[in-house]
């Protein structure tokens, strides 16, 4: 449902402005020809935008928790999905993912401005830049998992177990997380996932239309963002190298 919201919400944008431009000035190479046919397509384009806005939102309970990022977030609206195969160990892809900055994840201070929010630093790490905001760690196992996130309605979470503990409408909570599943000493599958709960009708109607919108950037910066992390992690030689490595003079190994 999010990518149909997405595509009938930038459609009825489109639609809706080449309407609007047609009351004025009808758009003869879209074959609208006269100022009530604009008006038309406004009415459309508007018709197209609220069908984006409504369309449906499934709620998702995970049950039983397997992983850290289960235990905070068992149900959920709004869910994204990437993942990556890394040459390199489970230890090298962990410092990776505390080490890489904004800088090397193409576009992401870009579309973050677009989004209206404020760009994080370059040179510093970026999980540290989330999680000194509003963003909080919840759950930290070296070489398996991370997990961070917010929470927030009458009050913001300011613990892990407030975090649980959030249940009062309206509210929201959502949150991200990197695991590792280990494939052998030198392979990893590399995965982040980033679900959010809204509760309230309001709030869940309007973030359904905000996430719809933006689904596209958030999509591109997380799959960047697993780029540099891979990129960054491969970047050492492998443990299997470092083992069997050995240097010659002359032909001869010493």
């Amino acid at each position: 449902m999010t990518i149909l919201g997405g595509i009938f919400l930038y459609a009825g944008l489109a639609v809706t402005l080449a309407g609007v431009l047609s009351i004025l000035i009808p758009l003869r190479f879209l074959r609208i020809r006269t100022r009530k046919q604009g008006l038309l397509t406004l009415i459309f384009g508007l018709l197209l935008f609220g069908a984006g806005v409504y369309m449906p939102v499934t709620e998702t309970r995970v049950e039983p928790a397997r992983t850290h990022f289960d235990e905070f977030m068992p149900a959920f609206q709004f869910r994204e999905f990437h993942s990556v195969t890394v040459g390199a160990s489970k230890e090298r892809v962990d410092r990776a993912i505390r080490e890489v900055c904004p800088e090397e994840v193409r576009f992401f201070n870009t579309l973050i401005r677009i989004r209206g929010l404020k760009a994080l630093p370059e040179g510093r790490p970026m999980l540290q830049g989330f999680t000194t905001g509003w963003w909080q760690s919840l759950a930290n196992e070296p070489g398996r998992e991370i997990v961070f996130g917010f929470g927030g309605g009458t009050r913001i979470a300011k613990t892990p177990e407030e975090f649980k503990a959030l249940g009062q409408p309206p509210l929201i909570r959502m949150a991200m997380n990197f695991r590792i599943q280990e494939l052998d000493a030198d392979h990893c599958i590399l995965t982040t996932e980033t679900r959010v709960f809204a509760e309230g009708t309001h709030l869940l109607r309007g973030f359904a239309t905000y996430w719809r919108m933006i689904y596209p950037g958030s999509s591109l910066i997380r799959y960047m963002w697993l780029r540099a992390i891979k990129l960054r992690a491969e970047r050492e030689p492998s443990s299997t190298l470092l083992r069997t490595a050995t240097y010659s003079v002359s032909g001869q190994q010493l």
